[in-house]
């Protein structure tokens, strides 16, 4: 039996409801995907809530990898029974089994599991785009990084240090340190807005970072601004704090001649060869050791709701999963 998580409404975790479905044929360019592993990320939580508006009635979920079961008609790039992932969408992964489209599915390396998968894959790309496109790190690069305990971060981390990165991580608790020194970081910041570009400029001599990435939003913007060097780059790519107040153009100058940007997902995947080159980038990471799969969590699909408490509440450190 086919089982999906479906929500008629914004709201809490409790509009996340465990619903009976068929079994569908896929039609041209369509598989019907039976998945072994389900990714959980920050922005299923800012759909479900409204934050980020979904069609409803309808699914959520943009990851997961299992087993292709069936192939619609002109399918190529896949077969019955190959290991496969996908991330990005379209929407429904909070499902046992599901249909979806072939371009978008990433056949697994040996050595990488379906779970290894669901718990990297969205967040890999978007470490990626955001370490090789948004801002080139490279051998020297200071970086500063915000949420390295977390599941985006404790890819971002050891990723950009395999780069050539000194990489200055920035933790919400005192707890979360050792984490993120055992992940690589050089240096380790406990958040405080009041003392944290001071920190940077001391840790680098006066020099500051050449890019901080910045998935906070307004509680940490004017701190990140501060603690870049003169034609610095700031990468907002979140707000988990509320989005950055409005800046003006003169304040850039002011600091230095500063760059801020704004990337998303999308843009950054929205052909599929460069959604097919990104995926299959973290893959080949994740199978050489650079990245890894950090699962603080595995739940049921039936219990979804728990699982966005969990995450919504800070009381995850690491990904998490659902199993079907």
């Amino acid at each position: 039996m086919t089982h999906a998580i479906r929500l008629n409404r914004a709201g809490g975790p409790e509009v996340l409801e465990l619903e009976t479905v068929e079994i569908i044929e896929p039609g041209p360019g369509e598989v019907w995907l039976e998945q072994d592993a389900i990714g959980v990320n920050f922005l299923d939580v800012s759909q479900r809530k409204g934050a980020v508006p979904l069609p409803l009635p309808g699914g959520i979920g943009l990851e997961g990898a299992g087993r292709v079961a069936r192939v619609g008609a002109g399918v190529s790039n896949v077969a019955v029974g190959d290991r496969v992932a996908y991330a990005t969408g379209p929407l429904g992964g909070y499902a046992s089994a599901r249909l979806f489209p072939a371009e978008r599915l990433v056949r697994l390396p040996d050595g990488v599991s379906a779970e290894d998968a669901a718990t990297v894959l969205f967040k890999g790309i978007t470490a990626q785009y955001l370490l090789k496109s948004t801002y080139p790190v490279g051998p020297g690069t200071r970086v500063l990084m915000y949420g390295v305990a977390g599941g985006l971060g404790s890819l971002m981390a050891p990723w950009a240090k395999h780069l050539g990165a000194f990489v200055i991580g920035v933790v919400s608790r005192q707890a979360s340190v050792e984490k993120a020194r055992a992940l690589g970081c050089d240096e380790v910041l406990v958040f405080d807005p009041a003392t944290l570009a001071a920190d940077v400029s001391r840790i680098t001599g006066g020099r500051k970072v050449d890019v901080v990435y910045d998935p906070i939003g307004r509680a940490s913007f004017e701190a990140s601004l501060d603690s870049l060097r003169p034609r610095g780059v700031l990468v907002s790519f979140g707000a988990s704090s509320g989005a950055p107040a409005p800046v003006d153009m003169a304040t850039l100058n002011s600091k230095g001649s500063l760059f801020v940007t704004r990337p998303s997902l999308a843009a950054h995947t929205a052909t599929t060869a460069e959604y097919q080159e990104r995926a299959t980038d973290v893959l080949a990471a994740l199978q050489a050791g650079i990245i890894s799969a950090q699962i603080w969590g595995r739940y049921p699909l039936a219990e979804a709701a728990r699982a966005h408490a969990d995450l919504e509440s800070g009381r995850s450190s690491g990904a998490i999963i659902l199993t079907p």
